[in-house]
């Protein structure tokens, strides 16, 4: 490292250092910028003795302002209640038959209700009730417990095979356990399908037909209809909760699959309960 000297074109001392005979200005920084650098330094020191900053031994250093994001959320929170109280009192102390003839209250519990649904069901049921693979649609009039809006609030409230004491619960039995043969199997699904084209009566084998009046038109119904009270969907349709075919027709018979809905009793209050059954009855097929 050579001794700093002073650089003949500028004037300007040198630092010391040398590469390739290019020697290094010891250039100073500019006024205004290290005046910047050293106000950043201040407004940084200041900063972190007004808000809450760095980690102590136990907790945290609170800051003099004694501010929060937490604290204020929950105060606009707390704003937020008190501007709903007058709303959720009324959803307290009414039914929600009650409630969906109140045009007020009908708007506030459609708005809500949606975004409850968005983000509790629409996972399972679609974004707009349009249902998948053994999770019913709720766009349509087909419904296997009622589409009341007391009944999709039961529903809703309990669950379908849930853990809650008072869940609705459908267990079809296991046919292919031993209670029909194969062959019995097939003719009835068979039956089924003619069922649901409306073609029972012309198309469909005796055998199957005696099968069905036999094993499954004491929950079905005696042309297919349903059964609300013991949650037998409705055959009669072209409306399937797993799959229409012959073989999905023949596996279900069967061993039959059974979904589980959850109870929302636990998980959402009764004013929401209530906005969500309200908004899933709008989507097209309540009753």
């Amino acid at each position: 490292m050579a001794e700093p000297e002073k650089d003949e074109f500028t004037g300007t001392m040198t630092t010391g250092h040398e590469w390739d005979g290019i020697k290094e200005l010891d250039t100073p920084m500019p006024r205004w910028w290290v005046w910047t650098f050293y106000a950043c330094i201040v407004w940084a020191i200041g900063y972190m003795i007004y808000y809450p900053s760095w980690p102590t031994l136990t907790d945290h250093w609170k800051g003099t302002s004694g501010y929060t994001d937490r604290k204020a959320l929950e105060e606009e929170l707390a704003v937020r209640d008190v501007e709903r109280a007058v709303w959720y009192e009324k959803f307290t102390s009414q039914d929600i038959n009650q409630i969906a003839k109140d045009n007020e209250l009908l708007n506030f519990a459609m708005s809500g209700g949606k975004v409850i649904f968005g983000e509790n069901c629409s996972a399972c049921h679609g974004s707009q009730g349009s249902g998948a693979p053994g999770y019913p649609v709720l766009a349509d009039d087909d419904w296997i417990w009622g589409g009341s809006l007391t009944a999709i609030e039961t529903s809703i409230r309990f669950g379908i095979r849930s853990s809650h004491d008072d869940t609705r619960i459908s267990d079809m039995p296991e046919f292919g356990d031993d209670m029909l043969e194969k062959d019995d199997i097939a003719e009835v699904a068979d039956y089924v399908l003619a069922l649901s084209t409306g073609k029972s009566d012309d198309d469909a084998n005796e055998e199957g037909k005696e099968v069905y009046e036999e094993e499954c038109a004491s929950c079905h119904g005696e042309d297919g209809e349903g059964g609300r009270e013991s949650g037998a969907p409705r055959l009669s349709d072209g409306i399937w909760l797993y799959d229409g075919t012959r073989e999905a027709i023949i596996k279900q018979v069967t061993k039959p699959s059974h979904g589980v809905m959850p109870t929302w009793e636990d998980r959402l209050d009764d004013v929401s309960i209530k906005q969500v059954a309200i908004y899933v009855h709008s989507l097209g097929g309540g009753e």
